[in-house]
């Protein structure tokens, strides 16, 4: 029987894969890939006999690849915090689907094991710029200040390490950073020991710092966008990046328009953090859009659509 752990490359992803495995520990192949690239679940060969866990990617965009594997005799557990949309009822399928919008996959896990290793649930919730959601349920674990600091800069390292066009765009492969931070029970650990958390840090500061430098236009008094180049550290930091702008002027709706290599853009969107709210439906106004209602996104948005959107983008918020 063969197991396979489906998970996205970001820092809730990595993060309620790392509290399943401290719990119930098991050799498993790793399906992964950079934090867009959500359409994981097809390339799972499972059949008759093999388990396969799937975490923090849309049912949506993977309804049908999850079909085919319970079609072939697979089971299917499935934890999720984005839009679904129509979720079958299957005795093969489990699932742990929420879209409340400061819950986050690692959270969900962490519902699932009772809190049994809490300190990582904080990591990927503050990696999904939930602060608040992050800080009340690191309450138990009793933590001072400056350790609390260090969970929330190891989940953004984290989340910021998922993000590029391709993997080779990234610091680390989702999945080798995955098996760089398994050893590690106590994230705190990792963040004070491991070499792979200064390589982040670095890179971090340098992206960031370029962004900090771009032009900011405001569309209107609640809407600010941010137009970045096709450049690899434009990829790499386009979804901090936005979270920090969120967390400045959490009144404000963002957006951050990353240029492709081969024309369009990438778009990163993250609603007023006052209301979390209504970045799913603007970005699925789109083809190739999707995302949960605080933080959203467009994969592929051509130069002829730019308008559009901006003109979408002022009208949802």
């Amino acid at each position: 029987m063969a197991c396979y752990d489906v998970f996205n490359g970001d820092a809730d992803g990595i993060c309620a894969l790392q509290q399943l495995r401290l719990a119930a520990p098991r050799d498993s192949v790793l399906v992964t890939g950079v934090k867009r690239d959500i359409a994981l679940v097809a390339r799972v060969p499972a059949v008759a006999g093999d388990s396969v866990t799937v975490l923090d990617v849309s049912f949506d965009k993977n309804r049908d690849a999850c079909l085919a594997l319970l079609e072939r005799g697979a089971f299917v557990r499935y934890f999720d915090h984005h839009y679904a949309g129509e979720v079958p009822e299957h005795p093969a399928l489990e699932t742990h689907i929420e879209t409340l919008p400061d819950k986050g996959t690692a959270l969900l896990v962490d519902e699932y094991l009772g809190g049994a290793h809490r300190a990582w649930a904080v990591v990927g919730t503050y990696g999904d710029n939930f602060d608040e959601a992050a800080a009340r349920a690191a309450e138990p674990l009793g933590l001072a200040d400056a350790e609390l600091a260090l969970l929330r800069e190891l989940g953004i390292l984290i989340n910021y390490n998922g993000y590029g066009a391709e993997v080779a765009d990234l610091h680390f492969a989702p999945d080798a950073l995955f098996r760089s931070i398994a050893p590690y029970a106590d994230p705190l650990a990792f963040a004070r020991e491991a070499p792979a958390f200064a390589q982040l840090r670095d890179g971090y500061r340098e992206d960031m710092a370029r962004a900090e430098a771009a032009e900011r236009v405001h569309p209107g008094p609640r809407h600010t966008y941010v137009v970045l180049p096709a450049a690899a550290w434009a990829r790499r930091v386009g979804g901090v990046f936005a979270n920090a702008l969120a967390q400045r002027e959490p009144e404000r709706a963002h957006a951050l328009l990353t240029a492709r290599e081969d024309g369009g853009y990438v778009v990163s969107v993250r609603a007023p953090l006052v209301t979390r709210d209504g970045a799913d439906a603007l970005c699925r106004q789109f083809e190739t859009g999707g995302g949960r209602k605080a933080a959203a996104g467009i994969n592929d948005l051509p130069d002829a659509r730019v308008e559009d959107f901006i003109a979408a983008f002022v009208a949802a918020f």
